[in-house]
């Protein structure tokens, strides 16, 4: 029987404290959406950036020891300090940095479910993830979602449950035209689903056409990982989720083993989608035990 392991690179990727990897060699990188919309890409999960007359907003802040090199890209859009900093959800590549930020006055603001996960022990791949300390939690929290009147815009955060994780938010620029999805989105691959930290496999699907389903023309989406798309990237991605999803399904359906699936693999138009964090035998066994569990 196989024995299903998380790649490296996603291991690494979730929680720098289980991990050791060289820092001094990642550099940030800048790329301009809008006027005043920007991303920055490090090491972790894609970060979003709005900068103008009322400050800097900061979605995501990757790791701790890359807090720095992330203050000194912000420093060429105009600050340093956030004022506001959005986690999207509670995985180490996504807020590594909180603690830093936060004893530098950035106001850290998530979902219910992200503060209760950081401030407490969490089991990630059968280790511990440490609790952040205080000055790392988010001081705002909310249940469904919230707005944030910034930069002469509305920008408001949505909670979609029980995708990714129990506590993804994805984050809509409302004039400019921008959506931040988090790792509800890794574009170009197959995702990370966490399934025992409230993540399921059709409950993602379902966050993913929720969006579609709120998308207007020309919008631009940040993925957590992978590159900056528009309706119909997120569209083949969602394609992507159903035809890998129904097919897992109709195998499982037929009373075929794990291995017996993985041994079918995926459609074969999604297969080069297997070359990214996650190769194609854990996608296809986190959808068997997505499925399977109820």
């Amino acid at each position: 029987m196989k024995r299903h392991v998380a790649p490296l690179a996603v291991f690494c990727t979730l929680t720098s404290a289980l991990c050791a990897q060289d820092y001094d060699k990642v550099t940030i990188k800048t790329t301009k959406l809008t006027d005043h919309i920007y991303t920055l890409e490090g090491a972790g999960g894609n970060m979003g950036v709005s900068v103008g007359e009322d400050g800097i907003l900061l979605i995501d802040d990757e790791f701790a020891p890359l807090s720095d090199k992330i203050r000194a890209a912000l420093k060429k859009l105009g600050g340093d300090s956030p004022r506001f900093l959005l986690n999207t959800h509670w995985h180490g590549d996504h807020t590594g940095g909180n603690a830093s930020f936060g004893e530098r006055g950035s106001i850290i603001i998530a979902q219910d479910n992200v503060r209760k996960r950081l401030m407490t022990p969490q089991k990630l791949f059968g280790k511990t993830v440490e609790p952040l300390p205080k000055v790392g939690l988010p001081v705002i929290t909310y249940e469904d979602s919230l707005s944030i009147h910034f930069n002469g815009e509305e920008i408001r955060v949505q909670h979609l449950p029980n995708g990714h994780t129990d506590g993804d938010s994805v984050i809509f620029f409302t004039k400019s035209n921008v959506v931040h999805m988090g790792d509800l989105l890794f574009n170009e691959m197959f995702p990370f689903v966490d399934l025992d930290h409230g993540g399921d496999v059709e409950g993602y699907a379902r966050d993913v056409q929720t969006v579609l389903n709120q998308l207007k023309p020309g919008a631009k989406i940040i993925a957590g990982h992978g590159p900056t798309t528009d309706a119909a990237g997120l569209e083949r991605y969602h394609r992507m989720l159903v035809e890998c999803i129904d097919a897992v399904r109709k195998q499982i359906a037929t009373g075929k083993s794990l291995e017996e699936i993985q041994s079918a693999g995926v459609p074969k138009q999604w297969e080069s989608w297997g070359n990214g964090f996650i190769k194609t035998d854990r996608w296809v066994a986190t959808i068997y035990m997505s499925l399977t569990r109820k």
